[in-house]
């Protein structure tokens, strides 16, 4: 997903306004009390004087360019006055010539080192000048100084997620919604980089160990949500296979069972898991369902209430869970007997209220458990076997101070079921601190960070519902969902907002080439192109796009431009670069390339024409052990795709209904 962040430039110029008005003030004191030695030093006051009203009107006017010209000849005059070296950096600032602006805000604070705006604009324009390093101590010292203005933990935000520290970056920018709720570019720049942070554990989690039960149970999740059940069993089965693993697993198969129709195996499913895990509440919520689904609405309560007496927050975090496909009828029967027994006081007004909610089809943001008090601290012995998450939490918080490593686990595992993610990935970050290897660690570091994740993107979306942002998201989340027509048509939105945006672009080149349509991907990327010519992305798909077409020699300048791309995307370069190669006769070219691409290989392919290349080069001990590679390949890749055609026949058989 690509993650251009919101321009900052009207919050930095208004706040910029603000100050240099401020600023302007304070030099026509200065000149009141001016010393008048004498008849020259009374001309160059004059002078100066005329200089700081000009520059003041070119300002209010937005002719930045002049007020530069007349504060560069001020501060000739009177080299010592900071707040004349501070109005001059901001009006640099404002024609984008970001170097002289530091240079004068270097200046100022040479002079007073206590002055906010040059703090504050140092860092902004490092960031703009691609130094974010340099920009950072400079927003840290700007945020303590001013602990009520939104904009330098914003900027911070930027600055650490451009350097690929996405908790730190997350910190910043929910310090800027704290202190600005309203503002919507901190609430998407939270949701990318927790994205972010996602996507750098997933990569972290696959190079530790990829056959660990923590990666399988993972993959199968986003298998689910892809609609591959089939394949999502097998990897859900594997998992359970491997030790150690991740809690609940026997109860995401019983609720993959009920996608499948299947009742009877949800049920083994939810039974296996309370009688391994009695303190995993998913299986028990599992169970409510099927008695949902059966008519037996009675017991169906008796089960959601004892969840909510347990812990509300993991209730309140996984109903959608629960209500996920539904039958109406049964949703409707189930509110008529809530809607019974609130009339005769049988349930609680908090729990009619939530259920009532949900049922209707608008639920409430979750909310977390209340903790216990320190007086009842003392008698919870075992918060996660009783499924009181809320309490287990709190009993092991004090690891976060303790660095004890099997409370953190702990720690990470029922906060996340109690709904507390920050909580959640913050125990995982301490783990991950002491065991930088912890499949743990990172396993719940994804799964809270892409709740966290969804939340401030859906709050996004509230403030900025027709942005060109939140289009392009929508189009994003289709893609990755292959719902290829959705995704054009949300791409297309946003390009009519923001016309030729190289993001915008991009995405919708993407969802061409998902679509098979070569010739639009490659129309659609070149306007891209002509935008961000270096955009290693853009390349790529131009690239390959072009190689679909097997216009190979079209094709390797792109994919030579390619090589900047991310690291988990450069296997991919390597192996189309192999092909342009192999089809140009380069055989040790293609050999090398096709090496470094091999790990993307899916279906064979690859090493068949790696293959084909020793043999050409005399190598038939290197080909004869492709073959062989080749055909292990090829048999998964058999086998992978009878169950997608299953899984696909399924979800027609499902559409249906």
């Amino acid at each position: 997903m690509r993650s251009p962040h919101g321009p900052f430039n009207s919050q930095g110029n208004s706040i910029g306004d603000f100050f240099l008005k401020n600023c302007v003030k304070l030099l026509l004191l200065l000149l009141l009390v001016l010393p008048t030695s004498g008849l020259g030093q009374q001309r160059q006051d004059v002078v100066f004087a005329s200089l700081i009203a000009t520059a003041q009107q070119a300002q209010a006017s937005n002719d930045y360019s002049t007020a530069v010209n007349n504060y560069k000849q001020a501060v000739k005059l009177r080299p010592d006055i900071p707040e004349l070296w501070a109005n001059l950096g901001l009006m640099q600032h404002e024609v984008k010539d970001y170097a002289e602006a530091t240079h004068s805000f270097q200046q100022a604070l040479r002079l007073k080192l206590s002055l906010y705006v040059p703090n504050l604009f140092m860092g902004i324009d490092y960031l703009r000048m691609g130094k974010a390093q340099e920009a950072i101590p400079y927003l840290l010292k700007a945020e303590k100084m001013n602990a009520t203005d939104s904009l330098p933990p914003f900027t911070l935000g930027q600055a650490y997620s451009s350097l690929g520290k996405f908790l730190p970056a997350a910190h910043a920018y929910e310090r800027a919604i704290h202190l600005d709720p309203q503002k919507s570019s901190a609430w998407f720049g939270l949701g990318i980089v927790r994205l972010d942070q996602v996507e750098k554990d997933a990569r972290s989690l696959a190079n530790e160990d990829q056959d660990s039960a923590y990666a399988k149970a993972l993959y199968a999740e986003s298998l689910v949500k892809q609609s591959r059940y089939k394949e999502a069993v097998s990897s859900y089965k594997s998992a359970l296979a491997a030790k150690p693993q991740p809690p609940c697993i026997h109860a995401e198969l019983g609720f993959l069972a009920l996608k499948q129709q299947d009742a009877a195996g949800a049920e083994a499913e939810f039974e296996m898991e309370r009688h391994l895990d009695p303190g995993c509440s998913l299986a028990m919520l599992g169970q409510a369902r099927l008695q949902m689904d059966a008519g037996s609405d009675k017991d169906a309560l008796r089960l959601l209430e004892d969840l909510w007496d347990r812990d509300r927050g993991f209730l309140q975090s996984n109903v959608a869970t629960f209500m996920d496909g539904i039958d109406p009828a049964r949703a409707s029967a189930f509110q008529q007997l809530i809607a019974q027994q609130n009339g005769s006081g049988s349930i609680t007004p908090n729990f009619y209220q939530f259920l009532s909610s949900v049922l209707s089809g608008q639920p409430q943001a979750p909310q977390r458990s209340l903790l216990p008090s320190e007086a009842t601290k003392s008698a919870i012995r075992n918060g996660y076997p009783s499924g009181k998450y809320a309490q287990c939490a709190s009993r092991v918080k004090s690891s976060l101070t303790t660095k004890n490593i099997a409370d953190l686990q702990m720690l990470a595992t029922c906060a996340y079921f109690t709904g507390d993610y920050e909580l959640a990935v913050n125990a995982s970050e301490a783990l991950a601190a002491i065991l930088p290897h912890s499949m743990a660690a990172l396993y719940w570091s994804i799964k809270a960070n892409e709740h966290l994740a969804f939340s401030a993107l859906d709050k996004f979306q509230q403030l900025e519902p027709n942005s060109a942002r939140s289009h392009l998201l929508l189009g994003d989340i289709y893609r990755q969902r292959r719902r290829f027509d959705d995704a054009q048509a949300e791409y297309e939105k946003a390009l009519s907002i923001t016309p030729n945006d190289p993001a915008a672009l991009l995405g919708l080149a993407s969802a061409y080439f998902g679509d098979a349509n070569f010739e639009k991907t490659i129309q659609t990327a070149k306007l891209g192109l002509d935008q961000a010519p270096a955009d290693p992305e853009l390349n790529l798909l131009m690239g390959e796009a072009l190689v679909a077409r097997h216009q190979m020699t079209d094709a390797e300048p792109f994919l030579l431009k390619a090589l900047d791309a991310k690291p988990q995307m450069l296997p991919h370069v390597h192996a189309l670069l192999g092909q342009v190669y192999a089809e140009a006769g380069k055989a040790q070219q293609a050999i090398d390339q096709l090496k470094l691409g091999i790990q993307s290989d899916e279906d064979g392919s690859l090493h068949y024409q790696l293959a084909r290349l020793y043999r050409q080069t005399g190598d038939t001990k290197a080909a004869a052990v492709a073959i062989d590679e080749m055909k292990i390949i090829q048999q998964q890749h058999r086998q992978r795709a009878v169950i997608a055609l299953e899984d696909a026949h399924s979800s027609t058989l499902d559409d249906e209904r």
